[in-house]
């Protein structure tokens, strides 16, 4: 399974012919583009996220809904079993913030609950951070 996401990342970043330059390439693609870079970052997200976050605040899942994640307020969905760590880290979620919690989230947030993600691939947090910003219009 790893193979035919690496496999998507080399189609889809030779295509666009940025190679982990996603971010600023993005505001220069056209529409059938930036389509590719959500529907990459939407199966990054089934594949690394969905297990315990679902994109619809209807429809919650283990942990908290990432919809409308950019902007949030750590812990801040009503619900959920939050750590206090969390609770009180006073983040909120940003594109920059999102990206070392991804990396590593052990790291950024002694404490939670969440188990280690430790998505290191900058290629493929840039899709998932693309489907994010995405579902967060």
């Amino acid at each position: 399974m790893i193979k035919i996401f690496k496999l998507l990342q080399i189609v889809l970043l030779s295509s666009f012919g940025f190679l982990g330059l996603l971010s600023s390439a993005s505001a220069e693609m056209t529409p059938a583009g930036q389509e590719a870079l959500v529907k990459a970052g939407e199966t990054m997200y089934q594949h690394r996220c969905r297990v315990c976050h679902s994109n619809d605040m209807k429809h919650p899942s283990y942990g908290p809904p990432l919809k409308n994640i950019l902007g949030r307020k750590a812990g801040s969905v009503t619900g959920f079993n939050y750590s206090d760590a969390l609770k009180n880290s006073g983040i909120v979620w940003n594109e920059e913030k999102l990206r070392e919690w991804i990396k590593d989230n052990k790291s950024v947030m002694p404490g939670t609950r969440m188990r280690h993600v430790g998505i290191t691939d900058k290629t493929e947090q840039d899709f998932i951070l693309t489907f994010l910003k995405h579902i967060s219009k």
